[in-house]
């Protein structure tokens, strides 16, 4: 047998304001803020990322936030949708908060599930999926409970210019299982509990243009170092170039372009994000890295206040 993803481990998009971006993730759909720093490569720019209690792998959706950056348009190499998977029993608790805090959203089926399509402040797409499989989360914020919370990823759907050859890509390298095809979708399924379906939308759309509003990647999980550098050799060999691995303090992470022009990275479970935080006060101070830390002071004047607080209203 070869090598099998367990699924999602993060999703990384575009956003506008910051703290637009924590009202709508924390505020509004209940994650916690399990960790705030910097794009490693843009130290200007803020790296937020937000998932389950925990901040556990597969739960785990990451921004870069560019104030006043122009909007960019979904399309081919991109996820489109992001879908987020809430307890069974929960759809109506948040059509509710939706209808509260003034979020438009339509209802959708597919492969005999339920979803709740929405998009975020900055124009991101995204749907709540109900599921029983997946481990709750234990973080309450805002008027969201545990038996309501976010659980981490449903899955996403994937736009590409090559649907034939992303979908080869996701069986016969990533290791997904293509479990049905429904309304021009093809479903794809790890043996993960959370995180682990994959859409891919076979019908050509035009490109899409990076910039707010958009998704700039998509993370599998790797189990740890040994198994992402077995990884990169089962990719290459697949015929795909694949970068050095980057350390990211909080995993480390390869990435490389599939066919369709989507932007895959594959990422370890470890370290987590309570490495350099306690579990109680994640997300709660600005982290950098040491190489960053001489110029704590300049970061910190350029990034724009970005804090957590219950709201009424976006």
């Amino acid at each position: 047998m070869g090598k099998r993803t367990l699924g999602i481990h993060h999703i990384t998009a575009i956003v506008g304001d910051p703290q637009e971006n924590v009202d709508f993730y924390a505020g509004v759909l209940g994650l916690r803020l399990v960790k705030k720093t910097i794009n490693f490569d843009d130290p200007g720019t803020y790296h937020l990322y937000f998932g389950d209690d925990g901040g556990n792998p597969g739960t785990i959706m990451t921004f870069f936030p560019w104030p006043g950056a122009h909007q960019g348009r979904i399309g081919a190499g991109q996820v489109g949708t992001t879908a987020f998977a809430v307890p069974n029993g929960s759809m109506s608790f948040w059509e509710e908060r939706l209808e509260t805090f003034g979020v438009s959203y339509r209802v959708e089926e597919r492969f005999g599930e339920r979803s709740v399509t929405f998009t975020d402040t900055h124009g991101l797409q995204l749907a709540l999926v109900e599921r029983y499989e997946g481990k709750a989360s234990e973080w309450s914020f805002n008027g969201v409970s545990p038996a309501e919370a976010i659980k981490g990823f449903a899955g996403a759907v994937l736009l590409t210019s090559q649907p034939e050859k992303t979908s080869e890509l996701l069986e016969e390298t990533m290791g997904f299982e293509r479990v049905g095809e429904e309304g021009g979708y093809v479903r794809f399924r790890s043996k993960a509990d959370i995180g682990n379906t994959v859409d891919v939308w076979q019908q050509a759309v035009a490109r899409g243009a990076l910039g707010v509003g958009t998704v700039h990647h998509i993370a599998y999980r790797a189990n740890d170092d040994d198994d992402q550098l077995d990884w990169k050799q089962h990719v290459e060999s697949a015929g795909y170039h694949v970068t050095p691995v980057q350390p990211r303090q909080y995993f480390n992470a390869i990435y490389f372009r599939e066919h369709g022009e989507i932007l895959f990275e594959i990422a370890t479970d470890p370290p987590g994000f309570a490495h350099d935080e306690s579990y109680e006060t994640m997300g709660e101070a600005l982290k950098l890295p040491d190489w960053y830390e001489p110029q704590r002071a300049k970061i910190e004047q350029i990034l724009q206040p970005a804090t957590v607080r219950e709201i009424e209203k976006l």
